[in-house]
């Protein structure tokens, strides 16, 4: 009787299980947004000593900012690296699997390369799936990302026209030079608001709304810190200088600079354009072939929420069948 009270118990669960993976890559989200999307640029928060002290020791500062739907959390992060290679990371959303934590699938499916203006600095939008992973629980998301140099800024919110396991998300990243080293050190502002559906457990809940901001400014901290080492570490103004005319090898080398450096810049200017090009060319290809594989694998995953959705209904019928044949047993007794 144990043994069957065990099976009994085990059935119910999973067949009262909900089905979580409510993502699609073909259809719509339930909405266009229910948080309020940020705003590029400077966030304007005040560092006082006892701030900047905590960011001089490695750590990140955590403080709230408010917004139309409340109180939002807001990180601030130094870190020993050209805002260069910051970027870098940031940008890399197709390595995020091998450096977020959680995040156990990350791609881009669509780069809209676009026309800065005095009006709208927006130079790129960026459009990533990602998929973050707890136990027993796995959640996909589609993000459109807005990419402002000219403002130091990335601020993003869901695809809508995807389905994503969050009710909603939005957020930023704020990029500038370090005020006591430019060259070198990068200060790093990040904020987000997600909204959960119901059906999410606490712990998760929590966790992206909590831990996951210092997190990100973490592991943005290291990788650039550690790529920035690959690289060479500390430039001095001199080397910086002379990198932007392309005259490094020389001037380490001892040779003189050539009078015309730029002549050659701008013959490069010229190679940069077709190479650009080549590579504007590539990355089309490249995210017309991962849409066809998105929808695929979303039609693939459609067809095993119907099997599972018939095995669960098999299940019911069966936990309702054992019940019926127990209490019968119980009766005849």
């Amino acid at each position: 009787m144990n043994l069957f009270s065990s099976i009994l118990a085990v059935l119910i669960i999973c067949a009262c299980l909900p089905a979580t993976n409510a993502s699609s890559f073909t259809e719509p989200h339930d909405h266009n947004g229910i948080v309020t999307p940020f705003k590029p640029g400077d966030p304007k928060i005040s560092l006082d000593k006892k701030t900047l002290s905590i960011l001089e020791n490695g750590k990140p500062y955590q403080t709230q900012i408010q917004s139309e739907s409340g109180g939002r959390g807001l990180v601030v992060q130094d870190v020993d690296a050209p805002t260069s290679v910051v970027w870098g990371r940031i940008l890399d959303y197709d390595n995020y699997k091998n450096m977020a934590p959680k995040t156990i699938e990350s791609k881009n499916y669509k780069v809209e390369n676009v026309k800065p203006t005095k009006k709208d600095p927006l130079s790129q939008i960026i459009f990533t799936r990602l998929k973050v992973g707890f136990p027993v629980l796995k959640l996909e998301f589609f993000i459109r990302h807005l990419y402002y140099p000219e403002l130091n800024s990335l601020t993003w919110t869901l695809d809508y026209t995807k389905k994503s396991d969050f009710n909603d998300s939005c957020g930023f990243w704020y990029v500038l030079p370090h005020p006591n080293d430019p060259d070198n050190r990068t200060r790093l502002y990040y904020s987000v608001e997600i909204s959960m559906f119901d059906w999410v457990p606490k712990f998760v809940v929590d966790f992206m709304s909590t831990k996951a901001l210092t997190d990100a400014t973490d592991w943005v901290k290291k990788y650039s810190e550690q790529e920035f080492q690959k690289q060479g570490g500390k430039k001095t103004t001199e080397s910086i200088a002379v990198t932007s005319i392309g005259n490094v090898k020389e001037v380490e080398s001892g040779e003189k600079v050539k009078k015309n450096p730029f002549k050659k810049l701008m013959f490069w200017d010229k190679s940069d354009a077709r190479e650009k090009k080549r590579a504007e060319e590539e990355e089309a290809m490249r995210i017309a072939e991962e849409e066809k594989r998105l929808a695929a694998e979303q039609e693939s995953e459609a067809r095993k929420k119907i099997f599972i959705s018939w095995t669960r209904l098999s299940m019911v019928s069966a936990v309702c069948i054992f019940a019926a044949y127990n209490i019968h047993l119980g009766v005849s007794q």
